[in-house]
């Protein structure tokens, strides 16, 4: 009889820890913060990104994202939109939502986007209006004053360390402030030098599920110090200004529809100058 009870017993709190997880994983939240860049252009202080990334199966929620309509400067899509076996529908119901919010849309690959018909997935991105970025350079521009985003792709072949090189900026823009949009931080552990100022990254999902006493059971070293979150990383060649970056738990799941000690999470970003002090 005291077995039963204990089973029974253990049953429920599995059963109750179930439903929590998977509350987790459909959260609907939208982190907004403030990011202090000491080169940032004056005519940039105030500049709101919204970042998404690792939708993977999700549906991106119409009633949640309607009020930044025309409130958001540029949105950035760091990869993992899709997922192989998720319907090419609702990856193009999510970028036409994104581009419903009348700011220029940028996005880079992410590993699950390669395992999904890439072909289609691209052609679903780029005809929303959307901006892909393949290891490529962008311009942005605002009241005459210019900052750089970078897209890094994620390596189609070769393992998820086999990134190609930063891609050049013109000799005129070496100066300008440099963002740059990466699917998986890990990217940074490859580097020698990142001559930028940001970096946006997702994919960790933050462990997704993070279990009290052990934690997330990351593979990599890398992903235990960065794992989630807000960093300011030192070295990279920047000793004049600090490499900041900010890894995202990303919106969707990978796998199982379940988080633990990780809700999903999207971002609105707002690019401050140094002057402000906000952090």
């Amino acid at each position: 009889m005291r077995l039963l009870i204990f089973l029974s017993v253990c049953a429920g709190a599995a059963g109750i820890m179930g439903i929590i997880m998977v509350a987790a994983a459909f959260k609907k939240r939208i982190i907004a913060e403030e990011i202090v860049l000491d080169r940032l252009p004056a005519a940039f202080d105030g500049f709101r990104i919204l970042f998404i990334t690792d939708i993977h199966r999700r549906r991106l929620p119409a009633a949640m994202l309607a009020p930044l309509r025309g409130k958001v400067d540029a949105v950035f899509l760091g990869g993992d939109l899709t997922e192989k076996g998720s319907p090419a529908e609702r990856l193009a119901d999510n970028m036409k939502l994104t581009a419903s919010l009348e700011a220029p849309v940028y996005a880079v690959h992410g590993n699950h986007d390669y395992r999904a018909n890439i072909s289609l997935v691209d052609n679903i991105i780029r005809g929303s209006g959307a901006r892909l970025l393949l290891d490529e350079n962008v311009t942005i521009g605002r009241s005459g004053s210019k900052v750089i985003l970078t897209g890094v792709d994620f390596p189609r072949t070769g393992g998820k360390k086999a990134y190609s090189a930063l891609p050049p900026v013109a000799a005129g823009d070496s100066e300008l402030l440099r963002i740059i949009l990466v699917h998986d931080p890990l990217w940074l552990s490859r580097q020698q030098e990142v001559p930028a100022d940001l970096i946006l990254a997702g994919h960790t999902h933050g462990g997704q599920v993070v279990l009290p006493f052990i934690g997330s059971r990351h593979g990599d070293d890398f992903y235990r110090h960065y794992n989630a979150g807000r960093y300011e990383i030192p070295g990279y060649g920047n000793s004049a200004h600090p490499l900041k970056m900010l890894i995202s738990r990303g919106f969707g799941t990978a796998h199982l529809p379940l988080r633990w000690g990780s809700p999903a999470e999207m971002h609105v970003l707002t690019l401050r100058c140094m002057q402000d002090q906000h952090l």
